[in-house]
């Protein structure tokens, strides 16, 4: 039997290098190991209430830059979360057991609260729990995270240990983060400061779609200095940025060329951030090309969120009936 690895995105928008190189990319190459659930979360994603159109939307997208990036949805289950109900039916069984403080102590919820203390909602404070329910459902061991969700994931160890113990059964395994390489890729934004994200702006993140102008635009106005004063010397956090960006996009001999550049107070800007901008066009460009043509197969696109509801909803449903058996539902 294969493990269950279970991880989403938010449907907040368009997926971006960040979301490729810190988790598709890995995606891709545990389908063939794992037993794998890939879902777009789109409950997730109203608690920042997107209009239909734009919810929509953004579904699309990911849907279409998932299977752009190489997953395939006979090797693994890709499916939208809200065409899943038993999650929804879980997390409100999951929430009768999870308590305010608990929630109120959750860091993501103290950071959405200092950042959007007029939309403080109970979707906000119960996210942990939506989460938890969702790697609960497939009775996941595996969940690929980031250091920024290991809290969330401890808290779901927490839920679903909680529900053994107040029903007495050892249902619910123990799920535990996961990367599939040595090391978590963390891919840095252009605004100098932080990871690559959707919330920052556009400027900041460049996206699997962009066309080589806009990601040329994005690059070169990205924030940098006046250069290295100095040999030898440390470089600040937006051009160690910078830096890291190339890492992750450029040949070995390309990063090491301009870090020697910098180390001898050679370097010149905008030659690396030239250089920069066309290694990410190259690095995007087969899946630029494919995110087109899938985007406008709309009977596919179908035919894949279909598929990959009715095999998630199979594993889901013997959870719920399972669940509801134990917290004593039963039929008259």
């Amino acid at each position: 039997m294969k493990e269950t690895v279970v991880s989403g995105i938010r449907s907040t928008g368009k997926l971006h290098l960040g979301n490729y190189y810190g988790a598709v990319k890995n995606f891709v190459q545990m389908q063939n190991d794992y037993n794998c659930y890939f879902f777009i979360a789109d409950l997730h994603s109203l608690t920042t209430h997107p209009t239909p159109a734009d919810l929509h939307g953004n579904i699309k997208h990911v849907l279409v830059e998932y299977l752009a990036s190489g997953i395939d949805p006979e090797n693994s289950t890709i499916y939208i979360q809200s065409d899943v109900p038993e999650i929804a039916e879980l997390y409100l069984y999951l929430n009768m057991n999870a308590y305010m403080g608990e929630l109120e102590r959750s860091t993501s919820f103290k950071d959405k609260v200092r950042a959007n203390p007029d939309n403080v909602n109970a979707g906000l404070l119960t996210y942990p729990v939506l989460m938890a329910a969702d790697i609960l459902i497939h009775k996941a061991t595996k969940v690929p995270v980031g250091k920024d969700q290991e809290q969330h994931l401890e808290m779901a160890r927490t839920f679903g240990n909680r529900f053994n113990r107040l029903y007495n059964t050892e249902f619910f395994p123990e799920p535990y983060a996961f990367s599939f390489t040595e090391k978590l890729v963390k891919v840095p934004g252009l605004d100098g400061k932080g990871k690559m994200g959707k919330s920052e702006g556009e400027a900041n993140a460049v996206y699997l779609s962009d066309d080589p102008e806009t990601i040329r635009k994005k690059v070169m106005r990205a924030v940098s200095d006046g250069g290295p004063t100095e040999e030898n010397q440390a470089k600040p956090e937006p051009i160690q940025n910078l830096f890291d960006l190339m890492k992750v996009v450029s040949s070995t001999d390309t990063h090491e060329h301009f870090e020697d550049l910098y180390s001898k107070m050679q370097i010149r800007y905008g030659d690396f951030k030239k250089q920069l901008a066309e290694d990410m066009i190259i690095a995007t460009a087969p899946m630029r090309e494919r995110i087109q043509d899938i985007a406008k197969d709309d009977s596919y696109l179908r035919q894949v969120a279909k598929h990959g509801a009715l095999k998630a909803r199979e594993s889901a449903q013997k959870t719920i009936r399972e669940v509801r058996s134990l917290i004593g539902f039963k039929s008259f």
